[in-house]
């Protein structure tokens, strides 16, 4: 299944759902971009499970990924956007509200919150691998051999073509002859093969999940989201309690103190 399936499932769903239950309740369709690990509830950095760009931080800290192909200007948008899951659920919980109350006029159109932040608060890719190495500097992850990993700078790939060329050169014809030696040795060599090739692996495969998305110009529209939040405030409802506005969201923050602790505390293993 490549980055597209998913996204084309999703809709196909949306308008089945849309079209046999708008008559019997009210309905409305919660798009949340990559969900990363709690902001505030139940407390900071809860995360469950390895998904989307946690799989670039869990694979740059671990030290098997050194290089990964994206534009380095583009904002982190669509699937690889994030907003906190606390912030998805209390999204959920307003428009169930605002829509059981008729704060929203009944409409015939698909109604569709966008919850996400690259219109309110955009993050750049580049920033993510600033805060990665940072952390990982600080703090490095000590692997199986007892050892700390030691990370360095990631190598930017702007097109298919220059990943391409780069894992040929650097990692696939190294390989090669790595192969050609422990073959020769009798398997001598079968540790550290066997490790480059699940490095290499690893890299491909993160880029084969984001192909659809690493070059993606466009910006969600959260115009809905943001009429949800006033209605919110105007309705007298907790925003302290309820907050998902990400414009609250210091993202250097959030992933120096919040989110890559979490993944290291709750998914490193």
């Amino acid at each position: 299944m490549d980055g597209q399936t998913p996204t084309y499932l999703q809709r196909q769903w949306e308008k089945c759902f849309w079209g046999h239950s708008k008559e019997n309740m009210p309905l409305v369709i919660i798009r949340p971009t990559i969900i990363t690990s709690t902001f505030k509830e139940p407390f900071p950095g809860w995360v469950e499970g390895v998904r989307t760009i946690d799989s670039i931080l869990v694979g740059y800290g671990k030290g098997n990924m050194t290089c990964f192909l994206a534009d380095p200007h583009s904002v982190i948008d669509v699937k690889i956007m994030q907003i906190p899951g606390d912030m998805v659920v209390n999204a959920m919980m307003v428009a169930m509200v605002a829509h059981a109350n008729q704060a929203f006029a009944a409409s015939d159109e698909m109604m569709i919150y966008h919850v996400g932040s690259s219109v309110a608060n955009p993050f750049i890719l580049t920033c993510l691998q600033d805060y990665a190495q940072r952390y990982f500097t600080k703090h490095p992850w000590i692997g199986k051999d007892g050892k700390p990993v030691i990370v360095g700078n990631v190598t930017l790939l702007t097109s298919m073509d220059s990943f391409h060329r780069y894992m040929t050169l650097r990692y696939l014809l190294p390989l090669k002859g790595l192969e050609l030696v422990n073959t020769a040795s009798c398997q001598y060599f079968q540790g550290i093969y066997l490790k480059l090739r699940r490095k290499i692996n690893f890299v491909k495969r993160m880029i084969e999940i984001y192909r659809p998305y690493l070059f993606f110009k466009g910006i969600y529209d959260d115009i809905n989201t943001e009429k949800l939040r006033m209605v919110a405030r105007e309705s007298g409802v907790e925003t302290d309690m309820f907050y998902f506005d990400p414009k609250s969201i210091n993202w250097e923050d959030y992933f120096m103190n919040t989110h890559i602790p979490g993944l290291v505390r709750y998914v490193f293993k």
